[in-house]
């Protein structure tokens, strides 16, 4: 944000319902543009509104690298997945030459959708055919064949039934899949709707050179599980960029992962980022432990956790022995599925001392972290049962602890409004690589 004259009371909050004609002008979010210490949070209609709700999935999600998945899915040639993202289903996959290739998945002769969601290979030979006329195409998103227009895969013999000589104006190099962008970092997969999207090292900002010496790209997943939570993903978001909630709905967690020990890790990028250091040991409750460390680690990261939102659904937790990605899919306003996946690094899972010691390490952080988003999701439904009540009109930050959600919010806020601007970093001391969440007095 830029600089601002600090007013002598925040600004007023609108009435509910907000206009949604007003959605897309700047006017209508001046609380929350406010420096975090006058701010007030979004307004609930962006929380509730089928209006808001629709021009998001415009404005933010078919704009915006989003993360749908991981690299390792998609490992070689003919391997693909299935993504949704604001409402249009994509193909991501390999060309024969281990290229990543992305594209809407719909057949260019009469829309059908191509392949199933839980498809996990394109089809025999690379070959992603249309269930309904048969019309196929290759990885690299050209059209190979168009029965009736080109007589591909006729049966020998009825030829002439399928003569289309008197077909005008056809070619089928004009019919290939449409293509959207695709990227990888480190274990992730980005698609990008926009046709004229900048580079996702844009939108990472600062976030590779952060991350470089875990070897994000060599993390093998270890167990997924599938949430379908009834609330706004942006709720399910701030939760996880704050820890004012944690004594309360995390006692377990409260014991390995003190207020104290929490730091504001972020710099210029679209993401927000916290750290925990020093990392604690197990109680009795679970813990971090259950795996050994990567060794390549600097002395900073070997003691840290580190939680960073990844603009606009993402959640990735990095810890010297583990990585925990929370996968969210807007579904409505008031709904969202996230898929939970828990990571190890190769080496972490040798260092156990055997396969059975592994998987026990592996059972253990899933346990954990099972525990621990269940108590979430519990806390955020029940923050959009309140939200949904006409009486609140949004409330103040508090600001020591809730920072993030107000720099993630106003990223929302400038995709709403046409602002192309990426947030700038923490100030930094020289030599520091952190800023604390709770100063020295």
């Amino acid at each position: 944000m830029s600089e601002t004259t600090l007013p002598a009371t925040p600004a007023a909050l609108p009435a509910r319902p907000v206009d949604p004609a007003t959605y897309t002008d700047e006017a209508t979010y001046a609380a929350t543009r406010l420096p975090v210490e006058l701010a007030s949070t979004l307004l609930p209609d962006t929380y509730t509104a089928p209006e808001f709700f629709a021009l998001e999935q415009e404005k933010v999600f078919a704009s915006s690298w989003v993360a749908v998945g991981l690299a390792a899915d998609v490992d070689r040639p003919g391997a693909c997945v299935v993504v949704d993202v604001a409402g249009r289903s994509v193909i991501v996959t390999r060309n024969r030459h281990g290229e990543l290739r992305a594209f809407h998945n719909v057949c260019r002769h009469r829309a059908t959708k191509l392949l199933a969601n839980d498809a996990r290979e394109v089809g025999p030979r690379g070959r992603i055919r249309c269930p309904y006329h048969s019309w196929t195409y290759d990885t690299d998103g050209h059209c190979l064949g168009t029965p009736l227009f080109e007589g591909s895969d006729v049966p020998a013999g009825e030829e002439s039934i399928f003569d289309t000589s008197v077909a005008k104006g056809f070619d089928k190099a004009d019919y290939g899949l449409h293509a959207v962008a695709v990227d990888t970092w480190g274990l992730f997969l980005f698609v990008n709707l926009d046709p004229d999207a900048r580079p996702l090292s844009v939108q990472l900002g600062d976030l590779p050179a952060r991350f470089a010496d875990y070897r994000l790209d060599e993390w093998v997943p270890q167990r997924r599980l599938t949430y379908d939570i009834n609330a706004n993903y942006k709720l399910v978001g701030e939760n996880f960029m704050e820890y004012y909630h944690l004594p309360w709905v995390h006692p377990e967690l409260n014991q390995v992962s003190k207020f104290s020990d929490h730091y504001r890790w972020q710099g210029p990028g679209m993401y927000t980022g916290m750290c925990t250091t020093p990392v604690s040991r197990n109680t009795d409750a679970g813990g971090w432990d259950g795996l050994q460390p990567l060794s390549t680690l600097g002395a900073q990261d070997a003691d840290a956790g580190r939680f960073v939102w990844l603009f606009p659904s993402t959640a990735l937790v990095v810890l010297p022995n583990h990585a925990f990605v929370l996968f969210n899919r807007p579904v409505a306003a008031d709904r969202t599925v996230e898929t939970a996946v828990l990571l190890a690094h190769p080496e972490s899972l040798e260092g156990a001392g055997g396969d059975d010691t592994a998987e026990d390490g592996i059972e253990q952080l899933a346990k954990f972290w099972d525990l621990v988003n269940r108590q979430d999701i519990e806390i955020v439904e029940r923050v959009q049962e309140g939200i949904e009540n006409p009486a609140y009109r949004g409330g103040r930050m508090c600001f020591r602890f809730e920072e993030p959600l107000h720099r993630f919010q106003n990223m929302v806020i400038d995709k709403v409004v046409g602002v192309d601007r990426v947030p700038a970093g923490d100030p930094l001391e020289p030599g520091d690589t952190m800023t604390r969440m709770f100063p020295d007095p």
